[in-house]
């Protein structure tokens, strides 16, 4: 029997420790290649698992300072994280672009792929592959040219990222007059309310939101656009050069472009197939749209708006929402305390998939910062980390950025761990911090990414829980989860007044559910002008200017609602230029497909089936990425997904 280690305690020392425990990882991990490739002994176990290992362990060093840059941004992170990161850059693309370490895992597959498990031969399929994508059998001066490109997208990649918080946390807006946030709800003033009675509005989200939906001086709503729609302008020049490094580095693998080099590890075969793919959901979707957005600007004229502009959508749409619904979203947000909502998500993960949640004791690097242990039956599986709340050393957004990594070392099991991390409303101690439904299904969503890390049973790092998954199949658990954050029976585990403790009215419940799809096809086209934006500016080298043509181009092609000239979307695009959707943002929605299948194979049987639970979280949960996905998938629900889902999931079907 083997014993069990837990986990490792977040560490509590200074950066500077931290990093150069990083630089001892990456002098070990090279001494442990240096020992593989002298050994006369080659297979799986003598050479494959001590370098896995050894590599596992410099990620879990390097994860702590890059998540402690995303989360505890300052100076000294950035320092710190700067200084650390080409090395690390440097260490990986030489290791991917060694020889003698390629023909090993090479020799090892062809003499043992009939003998070892799937996960060990995913391994080094996945592995092979890699090393054809970092240069393996390139002349020298091609092999450095690789390298000098990576290092240097790995800093531009850090730039871009650090521009557009520093951006974000740079702007206030300064409200005096009551009449300007006559409309904003009391628990958002409550928020946003300076001591002496003026308000301070930013760009960090759940604020920036909370104005463009409720705020009453369009002027001031403009002021606010603009200034987000326009932040860090350094990088177009970025973005430019990203774009330029990408295009040499596929062309030097041998690919046509980047788009290409790209899908090499991914499920959809080619970018033709990509964009077919996003332009036939595009066809489908704009009638519908069209149709919104009509209605949208008549319904602006009813409220003085003539002009309908990109920073009167969130305001009028709301108020449409209202008239035709009869609903104010703002009512529900007393249902949604944060500390209600995560207990009752865990209740109804506890039922759905048998998966308990028991908050622990640990150290963390906020003090609003929670542990769980995720435990099946009596026994614990995993750790889990939840950071919820904005503030402004924070980068913004929503993730979930796993740790370690089940595993098996010296017979005894690691166990894995996940950090989940939002942007929500802070709370005060005179205020709560109060969810939209929209942060609820956010809150979903990165559970989901959560639960298929935090669930694996592969003892083999680089297959194990989100690791070698294909990126267009990554956001099937968590677009999956999402999709119950809107069922009337799961809101029942969560949603109850935060003063009252009274359960949520069923008819608010319901209006919830059948306003979902509201305004559901301008969504669509917009995630699809993000989608093929990216796959179109990855087809070559492109200049700022290029790209902001291409932009406009797929817009008129695809897009209803659009946005002043000054708009430079594009410059805020972390997910592609410093997030690793590069030529692979369609994945949201190739993975929607899959997500959508799934939930309707549950809600078909009532939302809760122990039988359907147990085959999901055993092929989908704790496989991780130890087989194809698709493959997968096709066990879990038994046949090829339905290509209809996705349409049906947004009322696109008749």
């Amino acid at each position: 029997m083997s014993s069990t280690v837990l986990f490792r305690e977040f560490p509590q020392i200074a950066l500077s420790v931290q990093k150069e425990k990083v630089r001892e990882k990456i002098q070990n991990t090279n001494k442990v290649l240096e020992e593989v490739l002298q050994k006369k002994d080659v297979n799986y176990e003598s050479i494959i698992r001590p370098l896995n290992d050894s590599m596992e362990e410099l990620q879990e060093e390097f994860t702590v300072l890059s998540h402690l840059n995303s989360v505890k941004n300052s100076e000294e992170t950035q320092e710190h994280y700067t200084e650390i990161l080409p090395e690390i850059t440097e260490f990986y693309t030489e290791l991917g672009q060694n020889e003698e370490l390629f023909k090993l895992y090479s020799q090892i597959y062809e003499k043992e792929k009939s003998n070892l498990d799937r996960p060990k031969n995913k391994v080094l399929e996945d592995a092979i592959l890699q090393f054809k994508l970092g240069g393996v059998g390139l002349p020298e001066d091609k092999k450095n040219r690789l390298q000098e490109i990576q290092l240097r997208l790995s800093d531009l990649s850090n730039q871009f990222s650090q521009n557009l918080l520093d951006s974000t946390n740079s702007f206030e807006m300064k409200i005096e007059s009551e009449e300007d946030v006559k409309e904003i709800p009391e628990s958002d003033k409550t928020l946003y309310r300076n001591e002496d009675g003026t308000y301070t509005f930013t760009l960090q989200f759940p604020s920036y939101n909370c104005y463009m939906t409720y705020g009453s001086n369009r002027s001031k709503r403009e002021e606010l656009y603009k200034a987000y729609v326009t932040r860090a302008p350094g990088n177009g020049k970025i973005l430019e050069e990203i774009l330029a490094l990408r295009d040499e580095s596929a062309k030097l693998l041998g690919y046509k472009n980047y788009a290409e080099s790209s899908l090499a590890t991914k499920v959809a075969d080619s970018p033709e197939q990509v964009l077919d793919f996003l332009q036939k959901i595009g066809k489908l979707a704009k009638p519908v749209a069209e149709k919104e957005i009509s209605e949208l600007k008549k319904f602006a004229e009813t409220l003085g708006i003539p002009d309908f502009q990109a920073f009167d959508s969130a305001y009028v749409s709301e108020k449409l929402k209202k008239k035709d619904y009869d609903f104010d979203e703002e009512l529900t947000r007393p249902y949604f305390e944060k500390n209600t909502v995560v207990k009752g998500t865990f209740s109804f993960l506890e039922k759905l998939l048998g998966l308990k949640f028991e908050k622990t004791n640990a150290p963390i690097w906020d003090p609003k910062t929670e542990v769980y242990h995720v435990k099946n039956g009596s026994e614990i599986i995993s750790r889990l980390y939840l950071d919820l709340e904005a503030r402004k050393d924070k980068q913004g957004g929503a993730w979930m950025n796993h740790w370690e990594t089940r595993n098996r070392l010296s017979g005894k099991t690691i166990l894995p761990s996940a950090f989940v991390v939002c942007n929500f409303p802070p709370s005060k101690d005179s205020a709560p911090s109060l969810l939209n439904h929209s942060d609820v299904v956010t809150f979903f969503h990165e559970m989901g990414h959560a639960l298929h890390h935090l669930c694996a049973k592969i003892e083999e790092p680089p297959v194990s829980g989100i690791n070698g998954v294909e990126w267009d199949a990554v956001e099937f658990p968590s677009q999956f989860l999402e999709n119950f954050a809107y069922e009337p029976e799961v809101l029942d585990f969560f949603a109850f007044h935060y003063e009252t403790g009274k359960p949520i009215p069923k008819e608010l419940a319901q209006k919830l559910k059948d306003t979902k799809n509201f305004l559901a096809a301008m969504g669509v086209v917009r995630q699809l002008e993000f989608g093929i934006f990216d796959i179109r500016i990855h087809l070559q080298k492109y200049s700022e200017t290029e790209v902001q043509n291409i932009l406009d181009t797929v817009r008129k092609e695809v897009s209803v609602l659009f946005p002043p000239g000054y708009n430079k979307f594009q410059n805020g695009f972390g997910h592609i230029f410093s997030g690793g959707y590069a030529a692979g943002y369609y994945s949201y929605k190739w993975a929607e497909l899959l997500a959508a299948d799934a939930f309707f194979a549950f809600r078909s049987k009532g939302i809760f089936d122990e039988d359907l639970a147990v085959k999901y979280r055993t092929e989908v949960l704790e496989k991780g990425g130890s087989e194809n996905a698709m493959v997968l998938f096709k066990r879990f629900l038994g046949r090829d997904p339905e290509p209809d889902a996705l349409l049906k999931l947004y009322d696109l079907v008749a």
